[in-house]
């Protein structure tokens, strides 16, 4: 959340996804419905260099991730990836799997919480996109696959074996990621796979309405709760304590805490600014 820019201006179209933005919110639409959204290789290098662009700008409180047609994403395109990483040396190999590795990272360090609506199928890199989000708004139809074994590569792709145990435990972990079975809504709802179930065709609202409600809330608290769940993962108890003293300190002096006592002692909403 830099207010200083760089000398790159903004990118005003985006070749492999679907940008729109609203009021704060963010909609970043996987645009091959045709394919069920399959990633190429300029997908991955657009969302990479997408939520790094709106990581440096104030503008973006929320964003959704959604998928167009009858699916969320079916994972890496057969053809376009698979296809052509048989011809790869292990450099460009690593290239690639390094950027595919960073997407997921900016996911998760982005200063906006990310919720993924997903429908229908959510397979390979499609189900750790949605992992990655802070929020998974699904509905009925959607099922989640973590593929990876039954292409012969392991199951922990893309930060997938870090991030997956630490949402529903590594017994149920450890069955996804190994067998790559089909998880359906209702199964990923008892594990905690997803946040909120939807009706059928309803997870995009649900997940509009949702980024709705934050963007409009304190974002800088919300940037600094995320900020904080990625951090502690893997923090002990004495450094997780003493970075929340330090972040909760630092937000005590700012604008928003200032402005939720002004408006509780006037009987108002708060007009939070973010700052």
């Amino acid at each position: 959340m830099s207010p200083f820019p760089s000398s790159a201006p903004r990118t005003e179209q985006w070749q492999h996804i679907r940008l729109t933005r609203q009021d704060g919110v963010a909609t970043v639409t996987l645009d091959r419905p045709e394919k069920l959204n399959a990633l190429t290789f300029g997908a991955y290098a657009d969302l990479r260099d997408l939520l790094a662009e709106l990581s440096r700008e104030r503008s973006v409180r929320a964003l959704v991730l959604a998928g167009e047609g009858r699916g969320f994403c079916s994972g890496g395109d057969v053809d376009e990836i698979i296809g052509a990483t048989l011809a790869m040396d292990t450099a460009q190999l690593l290239d690639f799997n390094r950027m595919t590795g960073q997407v997921v990272r900016a996911l998760r360090e982005c200063p906006f919480p990310v919720i993924a609506a997903v429908h229908g199928v959510a397979a390979g890199a499609g189900a750790v996109l949605a992992l990655a989000a802070d929020f998974r708004v699904a509905d009925p139809t959607a099922r989640f696959s973590f593929l990876f074994t039954k292409v012969g590569l392991s199951g922990g792709d893309m930060g997938a074996a870090y991030l997956l145990p630490r949402v529903v435990g590594l017994g149920h972990a450890t069955r996804l990621l190994m067998l790559g079975e089909p998880v359906r809504a209702s199964e990923a709802e008892r594990i905690g796979l997803i946040s909120e179930l939807t009706e059928e065709g309803q997870a995009g609202k649900a997940a509009a309405d949702l980024a709705r409600r934050l963007a409009d809330g304190p974002s800088l608290a919300h940037a600094q709760t995320k900020a904080l769940l990625t951090a502690e993962l893997d923090m002990p108890l004495a450094a997780s304590v003493e970075l929340d003293a330090a972040t909760q300190a630092l937000l005590m002096n700012g604008e928003d805490y200032a402005e939720f006592h002004a408006a509780f002692t006037e009987k108002r909403a708060p007009d939070w600014r973010g700052r």
